[in-house]
């Protein structure tokens, strides 16, 4: 089965949000199906950064990407995010 890979950029709440903690609670609440490839940190301004999430999703599964996005919706500490690119596996 193929999967797709999912780049989101993930701006946190505030400054003193620690990224760390943002990267715990997307690993721990991801649906069973979909898992992360890895995070980037992205310097954007006066020591505020953004983190980079890089997200596998089957390519067949219906609704995925949204439940993913969903999820992130409720993480408290994630101000927006915004998908980069997604491609195939």
């Amino acid at each position: 089965m193929a999967r797709v890979l999912v780049s989101i950029k993930i701006f946190p709440s505030d400054i003193d949000v620690d990224l760390e903690k943002i990267k715990e609670k997307i690993k721990k609440e991801l649906p069973s199906y979909a898992s992360v490839y890895g995070f980037n940190e992205e310097p954007i301004a006066f020591g505020l950064k953004a983190l980079i999430a890089h997200i596998a999703v089957p390519e067949d599964k219906a609704g995925g990407l949204r439940e993913v996005e969903s999820i992130l919706e409720n993480i408290e500490e994630i101000s927006q995010f915004e998908t980069q690119a997604i491609t195939r596996m």
